[in-house]
């Protein structure tokens, strides 16, 4: 069944930008820290104002939770801090899987051989929207980053980008987390 999923799923997202999906996880190697010859991890300013990217991945959170009747969300330089880290070790490993023992909600985007904008990367999420649905609480397909991105009780965000010359690779971590089993996003 999974098989199954995974080549629809394949077929119906756009080449080259697909969102993370909860099985084929690479083994994580927390020891591995080299980064590829010429790349070094980026590292954002750390001025008291929030940066462009913020500023504008909050706007597009808000958008949609605006939509979905929750409250809007808080950024969060810590929270960014530790999504601008995982961006960077999986552009360095060259992988792709959520960070394990996580105690954040987290959402990831990739995308190959272009560049996306936070209104791109939040769009995709939410996108997912059209396989929840409310009253069973239930998902036709993957719809956990939407859910996660409305989350009721989620309060601040914070994300972060890496690139390398063919992939680029945006985590979002959110706190409290959310898709918790038995409880509805909103």
């Amino acid at each position: 069944m999974r098989v199954l999923v995974t080549f629809l799923l394949m077929a119906v997202l756009p080449s080259g930008a697909y969102a993370q999906y909860p099985w084929g996880y690479i083994p994580y190697n927390p020891g591995y820290r080299a980064y590829p010859p010429g790349y070094a991890p980026y590292h954002p300013p750390s001025s008291g104002t929030p940066s462009s990217l913020a500023q504008d991945m909050l706007a597009a959170h808000n958008a949609v939770r605006v939509r979905a009747g929750v409250p809007p969300l808080v950024w969060s330089a810590a929270l960014a801090a530790v999504a601008q880290q995982w961006a960077n070790n999986l552009i360095a490993t060259n992988s792709f899987y959520h960070r394990p023992d996580n105690r954040y909600g987290e959402n990831l985007y990739s995308i190959s051989g272009g560049a996306a904008s936070p209104a791109d990367v939040v769009a995709a999420w939410a996108a997912e929207a059209r396989g929840y649905d409310v009253r069973s609480n239930t998902c036709a397909g993957v719809c956990g980053h939407y859910t996660q991105l409305v989350w009721r009780a989620t309060k601040t965000v914070g994300c972060g980008v890496a690139t390398d010359p063919e992939r680029e690779v945006w985590v979002c971590d959110y706190d409290p987390p959310g898709n918790i089993i038995g409880y509805r996003p909103y």
